[in-house]
């Protein structure tokens, strides 16, 4: 069977002119080189060189075999530069599954100095899933994923990226006017109004105020 080693020995011969030489570049014995040469014209059923006294001189078979030697090794280097580079992180893709659309610019700032440290790295940018971004996460169509909206499953991390306030505005002369801060609980009796979106993906609700398990009256 042709392995890789009978190429880089028909190479290193025809550069170096001799088994011997060969063998040294390639830091194996002369007489294994001579061996494994000898066993793969064996296989093959013809001659890869004929012997002219000391020297050592091609047959067509061999002549194919050094063409097929220039084109194979490099791209087998190639490869195998790759696969290492693959093992580190250092190529790839990386596939971002966005949710939070106002993040969009801020995450074109991140991935820019990523892609310059990175430049082997593909980073594809996916907005529309057929399942959510949650969905995608699980049927291995995105790496990471980021959301306004964490649902905690196992298998899941969570890693905030932004630190950001609730505003709370209220009228002048209300109790909760001028407060440094307000608990959740003092807003039970309280009216909210709020943004027009889906009640159940308001960070007022599922952040601050569910977690503490408080239900506001809430006035449609």
């Amino acid at each position: 069977m042709l392995e890789r080693i009978h190429l880089a020995v028909v190479q290193e011969v025809e550069k170096q002119g001799s088994l011997t030489a060969a063998a040294e570049v390639l830091c194996v014995t002369q007489s294994a080189l001579s061996h494994s040469m000898k066993k793969l014209e064996q296989q093959l059923g013809t001659d890869i060189w004929l012997r002219e006294g000391r020297s050592l001189r091609l047959t067509q078979a061999g002549q194919y075999l050094l063409a097929v030697a220039g084109r194979v090794l490099p791209q087998l280097d190639q490869a195998e530069d790759q696969l290492r580079q693959f093992a580190k992180g250092e190529r790839g893709s990386l596939r971002i599954g966005m949710e939070c659309h106002p993040c969009y610019q801020w995450l074109l700032k991140v991935v820019s100095p990523y892609l310059a440290a990175w430049p082997d790295v593909d980073v594809d940018v996916k907005q529309k899933f057929q399942f959510g971004g949650i969905g995608a996460l699980f049927g291995h169509e995105i790496d990471l994923l980021v959301t306004p909206d964490p649902l905690y499953k196992p298998g899941l991390r969570y890693e905030p990226v932004f630190d950001y306030e609730q505003v709370l505005v209220v009228a002048r002369g209300h109790a909760l006017a001028g407060l440094p801060y307000v608990k959740p609980r003092q807003l039970t009796q309280e009216v909210l109004i709020t943004y027009p979106v889906e009640t159940d993906r308001l960070d007022i609700y599922n952040q601050f105020l569910q977690p503490a398990g408080i239900t506001p009256r809430r006035h449609k």
